[in-house]
This record gives structure tokens, C-alpha cells and sequence, in this order.
């Protein structure tokens, strides 16, 4: 068995993801807030669903289409991130840290889709 290549925007949107779940249940279950955090849950974890999903893509235009959905999400998040932070649901320390691992994400995502449109524009319509 042939070893697989490490994929960096799959893994840090999967743990990411673990983050959201968790960052769910602590709002729902130590701040008692169930509105934000649902909205949070949603685009936190479409993420990973929309980055995970792109691995079956159906060619290059439709991983790229995934991954600008996986970006709008986590631009989606980031807002929720500091709605929960203005709120006082959220600690600077929570806030910071959660932003910093989202802006990661979006920088890698942001750098997938560049290259892949210039690979597609370089290779005609895919």
C-alpha cells in the first residue's frame, strides 16, 4: 500500500470542525445560549464538510466550487466568532484563539483556489 500524501486543509478543517462541536457545547451548556452557537455549529462545521467533500470532486472547476463555499463558511464563522466575542459569551482568549485557527484555514483555502484557477485558466475549461 502505497503511503498517502498528507492533506494540511483536510486535517486543520477536521480539527477545527472538533473545535466548533466543542465550542457548541460549552455555550450551550455553560452560558446557556442556544441561538449564536447553533449558527456557529452550522458554518463552523460546513468547513470540514465542504473541504472533505471536495476530495470527490468531479473535476477541477467543482473542487474549486467546494472549496469557495468551505471559504464563505469560514468567513461566516469568523463574523458569528465576534458576534459571540462582542456579546461577552466568549473570552478574549477563546475569541483569539479560535479566530487565529480560522484565518489559517482561510489563508490556506484562499491559496488552493488561487492556484487551482490559474491551473484551470492555464489549461482550458476543465
Amino acid at each position: 500500500m502505497l503511503p498517502q500524501k498528507e492533506n494540511i486543509i483536510l486535517n486543520k478543517a477536521d480539527a477545527y470542525t472538533d473545535r466548533i462541536l466543542k465550542l457548541y457545547q460549552y455555550l450551550a451548556d455553560v452560558k446557556g445560549e442556544y441561538i449564536l452557537s447553533k449558527q456557529i455549529l452550522r458554518s463552523g462545521t460546513s468547513i470540514g464538510a465542504n473541504v472533505s467533500e471536495s476530495r470527490n470532486a468531479q473535476g477541477a472547476k467543482d473542487f474549486v466550487n467546494k472549496l469557495n463555499i468551505a471559504l464563505k463558511e469560514a468567513d461566516e464563522t469568523d463574523y458569528w466568532l465576534r458576534k459571540l466575542w462582542h456579546g461577552n459569551y466568549i473570552n478574549d482568549v477563546q475569541y483569539d484563539s479560535m479566530h487565529q485557527d480560522n484565518e489559517e484555514i482561510v489563508k490556506i483555502l484562499t491559496k488552493i483556489i488561487k492556484t487551482m484557477k490559474q491551473k484551470i485558466g492555464n489549461n482550458g475549461s476543465k
